[in-house]
């Protein structure tokens, strides 16, 4: 362990390791799967997830440690890369203060937030805004060359860092770069975690990648596998996003805490049948937009005095109450009196998207509903980023640090993906000087051979959440919906499917839906 690995283009794959890890298992075909033969390829960090809480921390581990980062789809695709606002952090304290940051946090989380974890994120956070700069993060800047801040919901003062809309991107984007460049980083892309098993110093990482499966072995591994989305009818987030990592730190005994604590983005473009809704970013709202109902009248005053700009939450409360009133789905965000090149230059991504759906935000309001965005629980970690099951750690949107409380201050997800990402790997880093120790024993050889999966669960477990548990919560229709999930896991459990992709995310969506309806069910009745 600790030796480099240099990365190399494959015909199959973008990035492999030179000693042979894509293709250290022949795909031994079975009836109706593959079978999986042991290697002995291991690591000192296996990372998995490949968005801002993923690549910072593979930034920020030692040089000399051997790190296998995996990415489930194509490398660019993460939650983190879809984030359009910006990044939360007080840069600069001429007219703000991370103590006004801590607070406007606490309200927006109802204060249920960990407040040991909000000052950390608040303190910590600009040294890492800056950091990611350096690394090449082209954030708009001012005339005399700072980086700009503007104005989202809940906060009290412009310190919102951003790259026109498209934030997120760019940020992983410039890390990705710089994690190509390291030589003790091997990228696995369109690479599949099946299973997670523990070891006596580490784990066993089942990994499908290129029609092979292996097991490779890490003395640590760390879950940044983003969020929970994919298991509603309707959300702003990935295809990556479903619960994977969650699920297996559940099965490994892993504390998931908070699991419902679910915020609904009050402004996702309403198109009329994409399951993936592309989100119409906080900022448009900070920048003056109005949000007005089907009549054309602005109402969320009505609900809160914080208007447009009260946090996520209350505002798509707001959306629904008002719906119960006019009878209609129908709202809109109407920005048109802004200068037409201003809104071009500052949103140009939803400028073009809305251009394809019809929609030139110029000239035309922009149709809007709630939708899933976020989760702010998740597996429950330390400052560290440490979960109760030693050597495991979990970073960014699939962990629950405290830091939101019950409802995510806009723009805090990245800060807290990129701080706590850190934190992570430094905690290992200190945990490598101390030496390695063997591993222990690889998993015997198995097959994940079995019949196909019907598709049918995780639609049937998406439609049971959209209708009991989607911004208003529906408590009669909780325990009929927790008892339909616990049948879908059981067959998925014992029905002898094949081991695929398909079969972890429907297994990922039960567990996740499981635990969420099993959550507000006490609640309800506590």
């Amino acid at each position: 362990m600790g030796t480099d690995i240099k990365t190399q283009n494959l015909p199959n794959a973008r990035y492999a390791s030179r000693r042979g890890l894509a293709m250290g298992i022949q795909a031994m075909p079975g009836e109706r799967g593959i079978k999986i033969m042991p290697q002995n390829q291991n690591y000192d960090v296996i990372i998995v997830g490949a968005g801002a809480a993923g690549l910072y921390a593979a930034l920020n581990l030692p040089k000399e440690a051997n790190i296998l980062l995996l990415s489930k789809k194509e490398l660019t695709l993460s939650n983190s890369s879809l984030a359009q606002g910006g990044v939360a952090s007080v840069v600069y304290r001429e007219n703000d203060d991370p103590e006004l940051h801590f607070q406007d946090t606490l309200v927006a989380g109802k204060h249920r937030n960990n407040p040991e974890a909000v000052r950390v994120l608040v303190n910590e956070g600009p040294r890492d805004v800056l950091n990611i700069q350096r690394l090449g993060v082209d954030f708009d800047l001012t005339q005399d060359g700072k980086i700009q801040m503007t104005l989202e919901a809940g906060h009290s003062r412009h310190r919102i860092a951003h790259h026109k809309d498209s934030t997120g991107k760019e940020i992983v984007d410039k890390l990705l770069s710089r994690v190509k460049k390291l030589s003790n980083v091997t990228i696995l892309e369109n690479a599949l975690l099946f299973a997670l098993k523990q070891a006596e110093n580490g784990f066993y990482a089942g990994i499908q990648h290129n029609g092979n499966a292996f097991y490779a072995g890490a003395a640590y591994v760390l879950l940044a596998t983003g969020g929970i989305g994919r298991i509603y009818q309707y959300t702003t987030n990935s295809a990556i996003a479903t619960g994977d990592g969650i699920m297996f730190s559940y099965e490994l005994g892993a504390e998931i805490k908070h699991l419902s604590w679910i915020q609904f983005h009050p402004t996702a473009f309403a198109a009329e049948k994409d399951r993936e809704r592309f989100l119409i970013s906080e900022a448009v709202r900070g920048e003056g937009a109005h949000l007005l109902n089907c009549y054309g009248n602005h109402f969320t005053s009505k609900y809160d005095p914080r208007g447009d700009l009260a946090p996520r939450d209350v505002v798509s409360n707001a959306i629904m109450q008002e719906m119960a009133v006019t009878g209609s789905d129908r709202f809109y965000l109407d920005i048109t009196y802004k200068d037409p090149e201003f809104l071009k230059n500052r949103f140009p991504m939803i400028y073009e998207r809305c251009l394809t759906e019809g929609i030139d935000i110029t000239s035309d309001w922009i149709p809007v509903f709630p939708c899933q965005h976020y989760l702010m629980g998740g597996v429950n970690v330390d400052l560290n980023a440490r979960t109760r099951v030693p050597r495991l750690y979990a970073a960014g949107e699939c962990s629950h640090t405290g830091v939101h409380g019950k409802n995510r201050l806009a723009s805090n997800s990245l800060l807290e993906a990129l701080v706590f990402g850190r934190r992570a790997a430094q905690d290992i880093s200190a945990q490598l000087k101390s030496g390695r120790a063997p591993l222990g024993p690889a998993p015997q050889t198995e097959s994940l051979a079995g019949k196909p999966l019907h598709h049918g669960y995780r639609t049937k477990i998406r439609e049971i959440l959209q209708k009991a548990y989607f911004v208003i919560p529906k408590p009669e229709a909780f325990a009929e919906g927790l008892k339909t999930v616990n049948e879908i896991l059981q067959e998925l459990e014992t029905g002898g499917y094949a081991v695929n992709q398909d079969f972890v995310e429907a297994k990922s969506a039960a567990v996740c839906a499981k635990i969420i309806l099993s959550e507000v069910l006490q609640e309800n009745d506590a």
